[in-house]
């Protein structure tokens, strides 16, 4: 039986800003009719998800707002409860602490509660930060990976950026990493001294605000580049041409 059937809500994926960018610039006017609907969330950060709705919509109340939190800190136990409003019949949102959830994102198991329970899932459009950096940074959009975070021990970080630059060149495959704000400049001087001089490495830095960065050019090249990525979000890519 479908969800329809059931008369369950929803579950929307909803986008968060990746800064303090006007809503009106990041998301299209659907989002604002849909949060407006909206009481039941599940969210990373509390304080920062009221933060969002309150921006995108002031007028609306605070008060009526149900948030579970999913974090490092929920109990695995409680998570299948998180879709009792839908089973329910009310729309649930699920926000992203910044960019879109699931991706990147401990929203994933809520989603895939969702289909297991025949709860139809909605996304909506709004920035990725993993997106907009491979958009901008001129290599390979038909085949990429997303590593998330390298080691933060030096050998074997130093072993990770050797392996996967083979694999970019043999597959012909961009790389895409993050890393923690306060280590961006030490994790790009890593990049730079650990890949081939001809390798192409993209930052993709503060995506969408007013300070945003991208710039791609070789590692021999970045050797001359002056930028500071201190505490700033980044997206790094890098990519070995066969």
């Amino acid at each position: 039986m479908s969800s329809a059937e059931k008369n369950y809500g929803k579950l929307y994926l909803i986008p968060v800003g990746l800064g303090d960018s006007a809503p009106d610039r990041v998301f299209p006017p659907i989002n604002k009719n849909i949060i407006e609907n909206i009481d039941d969330f599940i969210v990373e950060n509390e304080k920062s998800a009221r933060r969002f709705i309150k921006q995108i919509l002031p007028e609306k109340s605070q008060q009526n707002l149900k948030l579970k939190g999913l974090n490092k800190f929920t109990n695995p136990a409680d998570i299948p409860g998180f879709l009792d409003a839908a089973k329910e019949g009310r729309n649930i949102g699920l926000l992203s602490e910044a960019g879109c959830p699931g991706v990147a994102d401990p929203g994933a198991e809520i989603v895939k509660l969702a289909h297991r329970y025949n709860i139809q899932v909605v996304p909506l459009i709004g920035p990725s930060s993993i997106l907009l950096a491979m958009m901008a940074s001129g290599m390979n959009g038909q085949s990429f990976t997303f590593h998330g975070y390298l080691s933060i021990d030096k050998k074997e970080r130093k072993h990770e950026i050797k392996q996967l630059e083979r694999v970019s060149s043999e597959k012909n495959q961009a790389q895409i990493f993050i890393e923690t704000p306060y280590r961006n400049m030490k994790f790009l001087e890593d990049l730079i001294q650990n890949l081939h001089p001809s390798t192409r490495i993209c930052v993709a830095c503060d995506l969408t605000l007013e300070s945003e960065f991208i710039k791609t050019a070789t590692a021999s090249e970045w050797k001359n580049i002056k930028t500071d990525l201190h505490k700033r979000p980044a997206i790094f890519i890098i990519q070995k041409d066969i």
